[in-house]
């Protein structure tokens, strides 16, 4: 089992939970982050964390179509190790529905 972000992360990008990782597996993406699932030592501390509740085990059944994405942009986005602030406006994302076709963006972070 390994954990992935789901479409609640996009376009709020909540990073507590790359504070609390032990293995740096979290990507990140323009507008949200992923866990590349070869890092992942399904250890679970991110999941509570995140105000968003995005993260699910890949056994969740919401889960499932975003292991493939998990997967994908896990090895083009760049590695993020530290908390961030997260977008400017994220909470008035945080419950909307359908973020993915409205918002996602294949785009990596711009590195500072």
């Amino acid at each position: 089992m390994t954990y992935v972000v789901t479409e609640a992360c996009i376009k709020c990008k909540y990073t507590d939970c790359v504070s609390v990782c032990p293995v740096d597996c979290f990507y990140e993406g323009e507008n949200m982050l992923v866990i590349h699932p070869d890092e992942c030592i399904d250890c679970g501390v991110c999941e509570p964390e995140c105000p968003a509740d995005a993260i699910r085990p890949d056994t969740d059944p919401d889960a499932k179509k975003w292991i493939e994405l998990n997967a994908q942009y896990s090895t083009v986005w760049p590695n993020i190790s530290e908390k961030k602030d997260p977008l400017a406006g994220a909470e008035q994302f945080e419950d909307q529905d359908g973020k993915f076709e409205k918002y996602f963006s294949k785009n990596a972070a711009v590195q500072t």
